[in-house]
Parts: structure tokens; sequence; C-alpha cells
């Protein structure tokens, strides 16, 4: 019977990240799949969510092209060939990142099928034992359906399902206001489906800042999207059409659609995996990790989605890496609890640390200061017409703790901001690095700049002044 040093159930990011390391340490590696390599990211979430939104982009470019001294035309939008183009940028993904081959030049072996826990030291695939010294579990999430009445029956659209269609509708409700939803909001709207946003919470993205998430809120509207805060969907019902009932404010909204997506957000994929056979203890998230991401049973680590922490691809990329050294390196490390996100709606808005709100609560307000600098005094925005947005910086007696970006491309600049925090650095410190001109990062240095010269007004009687 084979022994691996290292069985890896699931070959998401996580999972081919955990693979490929393991593999450079020259240990003899599994894979285990059901499904198709690269999960989520690839075939649900962000690869085709990140084409839907670049064709929007593009569309949305002829319609506003008169602002920049164009001709504005409405583009024809060929929803068929939009869904194409999305199929094949993950075909293409698939080909060269995450496909068998690859794994088989790493001297990884692929083992199809589903894969459960048959003890401490055991996965059992489709009859077949797979021996090995440490399994990890990588199987990420799948979409949290909330209990709606008439919903289940009338039938409903997730971000595993949509991509699917040969041609999406042309009529939607999205249910939530996350990430996704958002996202996936105005991509359709941009292209010209009509779109209905619920959100039960009374702002969008209830995870990013206020002020932030309030002028993305006025960007969906003017573009056009119905956005309904406060909203609770109460029934779906589907006869001749499909129509959504929904409490707003007090009153009765009915909406008739084509289809229904459900974007409430995720939660961990744990059943079937022999969990409790082989003495992995789940707790209220997900299957629970100690710092060194090892579960109750000492040979079996889990990370990424599947332990419920930030549903982000780049943090369960992270935490592999980090779990495979804990697992065969001689020192521990743990995953870092500074993780950036993004959402990538037009203008993106990335963040980074904590808010205004949640730093007061931490170190008390009056050791709390907000710096903030609209895009309208950005150079780079004024060029290219794209004023609608701001950075935010939060610090604690002068240290940077926080940060929040709406602008384009606002999940590039936030990994500077990212570091700076890792490094406890002051947000002068910023100021000393030169950023190139011009640049939305160059918001960045204009507010490292304030506080530099914040303090050197403090030592002003120390300069020597003609006399």
């Amino acid at each position: 019977m084979p022994r691996y040093d290292l069985v890896v159930v699931g070959s998401g990011s996580a999972g081919l990240i955990a693979a490929e390391l393991a593999a450079q340490l020259e240990l003899r590696v599994a894979v285990v799949e059901e499904s198709r390599i690269g999960g989520d990211c690839l075939w649900t979430g962000c690869v085709p969510s990140k084409a839907l939104l670049a064709a929007g982009r593009a569309a949305h470019a002829m319609r506003t092209a008169g602002t920049y001294g164009l001709r504005a035309v409405e583009p024809e939008v060929d929803l068929p060939a939009v869904w194409s183009r999305i199929r094949r940028v993950q075909e293409e993904i698939a080909a060269a990142e995450d496909s068998p081959d690859r794994l088989a030049e790493l001297g990884v072996e692929l083992v199809r099928g589903h894969g459960r826990l048959a003890g401490p030291h055991a996965v059992e695939v489709d009859g077949r034992t797979l021996e090995s010294r440490f399994v990890l579990l990588a199987t990420g999430s799948r979409p949290a359906i909330p209990e709606i009445d008439g919903l289940a029956d009338a039938g409903y659209l997730t971000s595993e399902t949509l991509w699917a269609l040969d041609e999406p509708p042309r009529r939607v409700a999205v249910i939530g206001g996350g990430p996704m939803g958002v996202e996936l909001a105005q991509g359709l709207r941009r292209l010209g489906t009509a779109v209905t946003l619920f959100q039960r919470r009374q702002r969008l993205l209830p995870q990013d800042e206020p002020e932030l998430t309030s002028i993305l809120e006025r960007v969906l509207r003017d573009e056009g999207v119905d956005v309904r805060l406060g909203a609770e969907v109460r029934r779906v019902e589907h006869a001749a059409a499909t129509t959504v009932t929904a409490a707003v404010g007090g009153e009765k909204v009915v909406v008739a659609v084509d289809a229904v997506i459900v974007a409430t957000g995720r939660v961990p994929r744990t059943t079937g995996l022999g969990l409790e056979d082989a003495g992995v203890r789940v707790g209220r998230r997900g299957v629970a990790v100690d710092r060194a991401l090892r579960t109750s049973t000492r040979s079996v680590y889990a990370v990424g989605d599947v332990v419920g922490r930030p549903f982000f691809t780049h943090a369960a990329a992270n935490e592999a890496a980090i779990a495979v050294r804990n697992m065969f390196l001689p020192w521990r490390s743990q995953p870092s609890r500074l993780v950036p996100w993004t959402t990538f709606t037009d203008p993106e808005l990335a963040s980074v640390g904590l808010g205004a709100h949640a730093a007061a609560e931490r170190y008390g307000a009056a050791r709390v200061r907000v710096w903030r600098q609209d895009l309208s005094a950005s150079d780079r925005a004024r060029a290219d017409g794209r004023v609608g947005g701001a950075v935010t910086l939060v610090t604690a007696r002068g240290r940077l703790v926080g940060a929040h970006v709406l602008a384009p491309s606002a999940g590039e600049l936030i990994s500077e901001l990212t570091l700076a925090i890792g490094r406890r650095m002051h947000l002068r410190d910023l100021a000393a690095h030169v950023h190139v001109y011009p640049t939305y990062s160059t918001s960045v240095q204009r507010l490292a700049g304030d506080a530099a010269y914040e303090l050197a007004r403090r030592f002003r009687f120390l300069v020597r002044r003609v006399r």
C-alpha cells in the first residue's frame, strides 16, 4: 500500500499551493479532487466575476466616452459571447496553471474521487485508501442559502450555477449586498441586465468603511442598479413569471424578474469528510484549528474556507504554505491576522486593518486619527475623469493601523499599505518613499507628507533662520 508524506484533500488555490510547496521539498504528495482542479476561485468566484466586470467596464466606457471628447455610443451587447469569453478565460488558466499535467510535472499524484478521512493518517477515495504522514483539508466553501419562503421551489442561481448558463437572464434580483452581490449587480447592469439588489443591512458591504460604501452605493444607483437597503426578502414565487416579495422600510415591494441570484455569503464544506470518525473537531465557523493550522487530530491540518476564516483566495494560499512549513520544517509559523481584501467594482474598494470605529474602540478615541483625501485632489484621478473616491488612513498614536481605498486599481494600491501596517510603520514614514507621479498612490504619499509636515512644525524652533 503506498504511503505519502502529504495527502491534500481539495485542489483549489490552497490545495495547489500546498502540493506545489511540498513537491519542492521533494516530498511524496497526492491531491484528492472529485471535481475540477482550480476550485471555487477559478470556476465559480474570482475569475469569472472579474471577466464579467471587464466586459461591463468596456461597455460602460463606450456609454461614457463623451466625457473624454469622444462620441458616446450604446454598445451592442452579445451576452452569449460574453459568457463564452468568461469560459474561455477559465479554460486558459486551467490549461496553464491548474492542469493535471502541471501536477504530474511537479511529481504530485492526482487522485480523482471523493476523499474522506479514514483515520488520523488515512484518506479513503472511493474505496481506495491513501496512507499518509499528514493530511491537509482544503475543501473550500459553498454558497449559503437563506431560508426564504418559496425560494427552493421557484429556483435560484448562485455563483456556482450562474456561469454554467449559455446566456444570463435579462432581469435579475440579487439577494445579498456583500462583495459577490455588489460585483454581480454592477457587472450585469453595465451589460444591459435590469438588476434589483436586495440588502438586509442598512448599507452595502458592511465590513468596509461607511463613507466609502456610501459613495459606491451612489455609483451603483447612478448606473441604474435598483438598490434596496434594509430589505427583508419574504417570498419568491414562480408562475408565469418569477416574483420576489420583500419588506423595505415598512413597505411591501414586489419585483418581477427572470431569475434570482443568491449572494448571501458562504459556509465551509465540512460534510462527508469523515471528520468525526477521525477525531477532528468542528467549531461554530468550520473545522477548528490552532495557531499552527493543526486540527484536534495532530496529523490533520486544515486551511482556507473550510476553517471559516476570511473567505479570500489569497488568505487560503498563505495559510496553505504556512501549514506545509509547520508540518515538515523545524519551526512554527502562524497565518497573518492582517489580511487585505478588495471588492472589484468600478471603482474598486480595498481595505486592510482597522476601520475608524474599531480603532477607536481598541486604542481610545483620543489616540486615533483619520486621514482622508478625496480623489478630486488627485491629479491622476482628474486626468482619468475618475474623481469619485477617496483614500482613508487610520492611525493610532501616529502608527498606521488601517487603510481603506475607493479608487481605480485600489486592489493594487492596498499592498503597500498592508506592508506598512504589518511593519508597524508610522504614517509619516511613507513620506520618505518616492511614489511615481501621477498615480493614485500619490494620494498616500500626500497624506503621509501631511503627517510628516505636522511633526516638522513641532520642531520648527530648531530651524536656523536668516538674521
